[in-house]
């Protein structure tokens, strides 16, 4: 049996769709597609997202963290 940690567990209001990350950030969706691409104009570390087929989703704990690291 695994063993679940709740302090680590998502909650499902930090799952947010392109568009909802974009409002969160007060940037456009097509700056959200461009930073989670592994290639292309951005050469930094991607945007973490979770894919799901066709579908992108991002964790607001993993953004803010990476967004901490862009600073340094």
């Amino acid at each position: 049996m695994a063993n679940f940690n709740h302090a680590n567990a998502l909650k499902a209001e930090d799952v947010l769709t392109p568009q909802e990350l974009a409002d969160r950030l007060k940037v456009g969706v097509s700056w959200v597609y461009e930073k989670s691409r592994r290639r292309g104009k951005y050469s930094g570390p991607p945007l973490p997202c979770l894919r799901m087929g066709r579908y992108l989703r991002f964790s607001w704990p993993d953004v803010v963290e990476w967004m901490r690291s862009e600073r340094k």
